[in-house]
């Protein structure tokens, strides 16, 4: 049962006009610019500025990251792509493509799970929030998320590389996933599909749901606040709860259905791949003062000194 009959899959892309993939070509590629350019501003802003003390920012300049690290693993193979006439990628490449986007995809999640507990800590337990949310623990939240993200990413892998494929080497999808793997594998993968959608898919859905109960519980505290302290932690809850909105469900959509849905799993993949990386640097700065002055501090120096 080997896989030596296919070393290389070719990729169906995303549809098959071929005046329509120049015109998606530049558009996706300006949009992988704005989650490059977005993204690290906001990498650089925490980093180059105070905010990087506090455990909110701290883990938004880890989301900043893992998004320009996901988005990369996709988006220059699928925006060159859409030029070429074949477009191939190799049996080892598209493991390697599929591993480091769930990799990353996944300490996403953990990450905004993350942040809905200091989210939590700060509003709900405001006299404890340094002692709960302390460097060490910032750190430990971290190294936890990036570890469940490769123990998920192997999995993932593992069913996969058991797998025969002796032919048809079409992959329907603009990179390699799992589901669009399975189709192509020459055994019955029914078992495969079960044990990815238990995966993924409850992985998913629990961190969906707690993420939901996390920000109700956070809320309905916040009636009890001032309306000043009220409309500063809805702000930050509001940008939280979009980007997770905006992430979770095109997820959902994709890795709970079952496997005949993959036409429509594209359409989905391209939220959490390319969408949403995109607006969520516009979704942490615009309703955000402090991001703002601290953007206006790091990045406007230079012209504060020659009005001087």
């Amino acid at each position: 049962m080997g896989h030596e009959n296919i070393t290389e899959f070719i990729l169906l892309g995303l549809f098959s006009d071929e005046n329509a993939k120049v015109a998606c070509s530049v558009l996706f590629s300006l949009c992988y610019v704005a989650i490059l350019s977005g993204n690290l501003l906001i990498l650089l802003t925490i980093r180059g500025s105070r905010l990087g003390e506090q455990p909110m920012y701290f883990f938004l300049s880890y989301l900043s990251f893992l998004d320009v690290c996901f988005t990369s693993t996709v988006a220059p193979k699928f925006i060159t792509d859409l030029l070429a006439q074949q477009e191939t990628i190799s049996y080892n490449s598209c493991l390697a493509q599929m591993f480091y986007a769930h990799f990353f995809g996944a300490t996403e999640i953990f990450i905004l799970v993350a942040m809905a507990y200091d989210r939590y800590a700060a509003i709900c337990r405001p006299l404890h929030y340094m002692l709960i949310m302390n460097r060490e623990v910032c750190y430990v939240l971290v190294m936890a998320s990036a570890m469940g993200a490769f123990i998920h990413s192997i999995l993932q892998v593992l069913i996969i590389i058991r797998l025969p494929f002796c032919g048809p080497n079409q992959i329907d999808h603009y990179f390699c996933d799992v589901f669009p793997l399975l189709k192509l594998a020459c055994i019955d993968t029914s078992l495969s599909v079960i044990a990815i959608i238990t995966t993924t898919g409850v992985l998913s859905i629990l961190t969906f749901v707690t993420l939901v109960i996390s920000y109700i519980i956070i809320l309905s505290t916040l009636r009890t606040r001032s309306s000043e302290g009220r409309r500063k932690a809805l702000s930050t809850c509001g940008s939280h709860i979009t980007v997770v909105f905006m992430f979770f469900l095109p997820l959902i959509f994709t890795y709970v259905p079952t496997v005949d849905s993959v036409s429509n799993d594209k359409v989905f993949a391209l939220f959490y791949t390319m969408i949403a990386p995109m607006f969520n640097p516009l979704i942490y700065t615009l309703r955000n003062t402090d991001m703002k002055t601290a953007m206006r501090k790091v990045w406007c120096r230079d012209q504060l000194f020659e009005g001087k």
